[in-house]
């Protein structure tokens, strides 16, 4: 929301505008300190188009709103919000996405992402064997798990079968029983030490001996296949997550059913009908999917079942309520630009981010110069104590002597001191570990990796003028939020008391529209609709006709009872407001007949009934009683002459 705000707010993603100023020029000071006319024309410029009042357009009135904007930063700085870890955190992560793409990742990425799409066009069926070792094992240990595994794989590279191998020898749970069986599995599915050797392997061959976390395995590959293809659906669906609803959502699914097997439209009856809203304006259809991305496995079993386009499935229950779905097309093959973003998302988590890690280190040292400086294994092997596997560890002062440097980055020393403090805090969220030795040299790597991009990052911001404007306006844009968050949002949400005052002064601004007590039925003819009138006319009831109209399965009239709001979606658009039995209505194909039972006059709405829209109008007015008190509270002063500059600039 904070990344959103500040996007929208400071149109982040664009290039530095060149100005003649000098860049020191003093636009204005509050309370002395300075603000710069090249900030005010940057601003300007990227945001001329997201000003909605045209009295701000002009360079006057839009340097009262940059005021209004560097008054709250101002007084966010006063009120610490700059030094809350929170704010801290998110700058920060911001600071890491920005400068990947100075930091060399995106093309390591792109390069790993490839990859990953030419292995996704396929699934590979494979069992495997495996020698159960962990990453912290001792030496002694490790050797004696190679040592099993070595033999195990010259049996079956001898032509022993696999699965009794398996079934006999791998250390898995449960591997007495499935032989290693791992079924099919793609990108993604596996470690990728482990997919990677999968995929080097061919269709009936024995892998070479592969580690990984969990320790030696070899891989027989008995298949590979073509992965499924992306497809196309159309559904309708009810929900039964819509509190007290007056029909069955199962017995609604089944009506729906029912009428389409009786030739009503699809697309019909996904407009009238269907809860999700989002693709009902669209005849029901979704966007693309294959196996595996939507969160309902039971609509995707469903979906694929379905061979051609035009095949209709029964109804299917899922975490979302109740489903028909139509197949409208089986995809061609997507391309790696279709994939790019997903792809480079995946490839920065897990064992392809060391690969990335790696280079990008490496570049950063050769840029700057690196030396490594005295050994730290040694010293904090001793200076650590082991109440560190307990997360317990507490540092204690490095003599002066001691302190050695541990590397040197550019100009930066980095002493045995500041990777101490960082065993000390990254203890409290590391995994547990049982070696202390694997534990130091881990924290370690990490360590010198972020030292590292520390270092690059504040370079960056010194070498590079479009980088350090594009993350001080991230800067101020996260400090907008957090002090509108502070003195105006919550303040509006909590002060209960302030807020009923609020809606007391101004309810006449809250009212319903003329509602209909009413029953609204939606027939699949005119005739049918004609027996429905003929029927209300008798004093039958809704659910009366609703039986009689409905007989053994067949549906021919769907029924809604309630309040409807005059202008309401589920009233014909040309509804005559009177009471009694409308006349005819078409809409999607279908035929409506009204019957108001009550004709409910305007009124005002309860507090309980428009609270967001009461909220949203007290955070207008205390954010305007606010600013008011920011102009009181500093002091502004406006440069004439430098003013003047920047409108001769901007012109």
């Amino acid at each position: 929301m904070k990344r959103i705000l500040s996007l929208i707010f400071l149109a982040l993603l664009c290039v530095a505008t060149s100005f003649s100023q000098n860049k020191k020029d003093v636009l204005m000071t509050i309370d002395g300190a300075p603000v710069y006319a090249n900030e005010f024309i940057r601003v300007y410029e990227k945001n001329l188009d997201l000003v909605q009042d045209e009295s701000q357009k002009d360079i006057d009135g839009y340097l009262d709103l940059f005021t209004d904007y560097k008054l709250k930063i101002t007084e966010a700085k006063n009120q610490d919000l700059d030094k809350k870890d929170a704010y801290l955190k998110e700058l920060n992560q911001y600071r890491d996405q920005l400068s990947r793409n100075y930091l060399y990742e995106d093309q390591i990425t792109e390069d790993l992402a490839k990859e990953a799409y030419e292995r996704s066009k396929e699934e590979i069926s494979a069992s495997h064997i495996i020698v159960l070792v962990g990453a912290e094992a001792m030496p002694q240990d490790t050797l004696v798990a190679y040592n099993k595994i070595k033999a195990i794989h010259e049996k079956a590279k001898k032509g022993a079968d696999f699965d009794e191998l398996a079934r006999t020898s791998s250390e898995e749970p449960n591997a007495s029983e499935t032989a290693g069986n791992l079924g099919y599995f793609s990108v993604f599915g596996m470690v990728y030490p482990f997919e990677t050797e999968a995929y080097k392997t061919k269709v009936g061959e024995i892998s070479n001996i592969v580690r990984t976390q969990f320790g030696y395995h070899i891989i027989k590959v008995k298949d590979r296949r073509k992965r499924l293809p992306k497809i196309v659906v159309s559904h309708i669906m009810i929900s039964d997550k819509k509190g007290e609803r007056t029909f069955d959502p199962e017995e609604r699914i089944n009506e729906i059913a029912a009428m389409i097997k009786q030739g009503q439209s699809f697309e019909s009856l996904a407009k009238e009908h269907s809860d999700d809203k989002s693709s009902a304006v669209k005849g029901g259809i979704l966007n693309a999917f294959t196996k595996g991305q939507l969160r309902s496995p039971e609509f995707e079993e469903a979906a694929y079942k379905l061979k051609k386009p035009g095949d209709i499935s029964k109804p299917v229950k899922t975490s979302f309520g109740w489903h028909i779905i139509r197949m409208e097309e089986v995809l061609p093959e997507e391309t790696f630009e279709d994939l790019r973003q997903m792809l480079e998302k995946r490839v920065s988590q897990g064992d392809r981010a060391k690969l990335v890690t790696y280079t990008v280190n490496k570049k950063i040292k050769d840029k700057y110069g690196f030396k490594l400086g005295e050994d730290y294994a040694a010293y904090f092997n001793n200076y650590v104590k082991d109440t560190v596997l307990a997360r317990k560890w507490e540092m204690e002062p490095i003599p002066s002597a001691e302190d050695k440097t541990i590397f040197t980055i550019g100009n930066k020393k980095v002493k045995f001191s500041d990777f101490a403090k960082y065993i000390e805090e990254r203890q409290k969220t590391s995994r547990p570990y049982q070696s202390k030795d694997l534990l130091i040299t881990n924290f370690y790597e990490e360590f010198e990796t972020n030292q590292l991009k520390d270092y690059f990052k504040i370079q960056l911001e010194k070498e590079n003028q479009d980088y350090a404007a594009i993350l001080n306006e991230y800067r101020d844009g996260l400090l907008i939020f957090d002090v509108m968050e502070h003195n105006v949002w919550q303040k509006a949400k909590n002060d209960s008391i302030g807020l009923q005052a609020y809606y007391e002064k101004h309810k006449e601004n809250y009212k319903w529209k003329q509602r209909l007590d009413a029953d609204i039925f939606s027939a699949t003819s005119q005739l049918t609709a004609q027996r429905v009138q003929k029927m209300l006319e008798d004093g039958k009831s809704g659910e009366e006709i609703k039986q009689e109209l409905n007989p053994e399965g067949i549906v021919n009239v769907i029924l809604s009872q309630g309040a409807f709001e005059v202008g309401q979606s589920e009233l014909p658009a040309n509804l005559e407001i009177k009471k009694g039995i409308s006349k005819i209505y078409t809409s999607n194909d279908s035929f409506i007949v009204v019957n108001v039972k009550e004709i409910l006059p305007p009124g005002i709405k309860t507090l309980e009934e428009v609270k967001g829209k009461v909220i949203s109008s007290y955070q207008n007015e205390l954010e305007t009683e606010w600013m008011n008190s920011l102009r009181s509270k500093y002091e502004v002063e406006v440069n004439a002459r430098t003013l003047r500059r920047v409108k001769r600039t901007l012109k």
